[in-house]
């Protein structure tokens, strides 16, 4: 066992010496590099640590949470007393407790190991800053671009360790390294912004810098004298960086605690068609490399790769232990929490799977129609599955691409967008939750 394992075996012990009839401790590590730069100069280096510890105890079904920064075995047994004694004073949860048989530490090393979520070695501030000004240089010199808001590239590192009384220990971490651009075009009122970014477990699947900056510059002066368009229903083809919006929706929509609750449109939906058949939607921590892949979730259970909507019909919750008892069920492994909160159900890697064709094959039939890139406001509606939100892009005519647009809103609703919803083919693992460009016909576009 780690020293960081140990001390936390130590406090759960403190834990049931204190009267706890169950508990469990979490270490979470984490130390980071940030550069910024703009209009060629480094402005900023930031670096930062943390260490803090949370332990979670249970009194018969009452449960209670308290966090530290400090991991010295001298202060254990004050922590512990004052988590049991908050346990007692709160009213009981017939659904918590500890998961009655984790598994997320058979094989853990062979897992991890599979999983390769931990690059070698520290960037150093000079790798970061050369990083950050390759993709703010190659976004001045996009014609047309005329400021710019600044680069940034960061590393960093997390690392977890949980011991619970129910007999489980494990640990792994991951590593981060990100690069990002944001650039002006036009001058004064008549300015649009717009920028690019992307994010890596190792540095050699990191995104080419130079095409992050850009990129970002292109897409500012593509967006200049931006239009009104006219009120009405139509096509709507959302670009891949706000179609994963649509996704998080459905995640929040079949979150096990909502679904308990009956706060979710979609409460009566497991084993319905959502989707046209053939549409599969894919959740999976074991992906090797993946941005929020993990061997075991917050309570210990291993991560396992499934079909979460197959063939357009959806096939599980996403469940924690708490919410899988509150609805008769068994957990999913999709338990997520902090040092001072208590778990909660949240998606891993989750995207839906690209169609047949390309983006642009998917907009050819379109006679006019709005091409999304940018999504304002989160005007949704769980209970209901209404869907408003502020929205800028391009118009689509005869199967193109054409004049830019803004202040617009797009309305709906998400079970009706699901079942209209076409994918195209151009799916990239860029932010942990991925969806191609998709295609939903029928919105109504709210302009002038």
């Amino acid at each position: 066992m780690s020293d960081a394992a140990q001390r936390l075996a130590d406090l759960v012990a403190a834990a049931r010496r204190a009267g706890a009839d169950a508990a469990e401790a979490m270490l979470a590590e984490g130390r980071s590099v940030s550069v910024q730069r703009r209009l060629g100069a480094l402005e900023q280096v930031e670096r930062a640590e943390s260490r803090d510890i949370g332990l979670r105890v249970f009194v018969g079904r009452r449960q209670a949470v308290v966090a530290t920064t400090d991991d010295s075995p001298a202060g254990f047994a004050r922590l512990a007393e004052r988590a049991v004694a908050m346990a007692r004073a709160v009213p009981e949860d017939p659904h918590a407790g500890l998961a009655e048989a984790p598994d997320g530490a058979t094989d853990l090393a062979a897992r991890l190991a599979a999983l390769d979520l931990v690059s070698p070695g520290e960037p150093d501030v000079a790798t970061l800053d050369a990083r950050a000004a390759a993709a703010e240089e190659a976004a001045l010199a996009v014609p047309g671009v005329t400021n710019s808001e600044g680069a940034s590239a960061d590393w960093g590192i997390a690392a977890v360790t949980i011991v619970g009384s129910n007999g489980f220990a494990g640990a792994y971490a991951r590593t981060s390294h990100g690069v990002s651009a944001t650039a002006l075009a036009g001058s004064g009122t008549a300015m649009e912004r717009d920028y690019d970014y992307a994010t890596a477990v190792h540095p050699e699947d990191l995104e080419d810098a130079a095409a992050i900056g850009r990129r970002a510059g292109e897409q500012a002066v593509a967006r200049l004298n931006p239009r009104r368009p006219r009120t009405a229903t139509m096509p709507v083809v959302y670009h891949p960086r706000v179609a994963a919006s649509l996704l998080s929706h459905l995640a929040a929509a079949i979150n096990g605690a909502a679904v308990a609750r009956g706060t979710t449109f979609l409460k009566d939906a497991l084993g319905q068609r959502l989707f046209t058949p053939g549409i599969a939607v894919h959740d999976d921590p074991t992906r090797r490399r993946g941005l929020r892949s993990r061997p075991f979730d917050a309570e210990g259970i291993a991560g396992r790769p499934r079909a979460v909507i197959e063939d357009g019909v959806l096939t599980t919750w996403i469940l924690d232990c708490r919410s899988a008892r509150m609805l008769g069920m068994a957990t999913t492994g999709h338990a997520a929490r902090g040092v001072s909160s208590v778990p909660a159900p949240t998606t891993t890697n989750l995207w839906l799977a690209p169609g047949s064709v390309s983006p642009e094959a998917l907009m050819a039939d379109i006679a006019e129609g709005l091409y999304v890139t940018e999504l304002i406001g989160m005007g949704i509606n769980m209970v209901t599955g209404d869907y408003s939100r502020g929205a800028a892009g391009f118009m689509i005519r005869d199967g193109a691409r054409a004049e830019p647009v803004s202040e617009i809103t797009i309305a709906g609703n998400l079970k009706e967008m699901f079942a209209r919803l076409v994918p195209a083919d151009d799916l990239r693992f860029r932010r942990g939750t991925d969806a191609p460009t998709i295609r939903i016909d029928g919105l109504t576009v709210a302009g002038r």
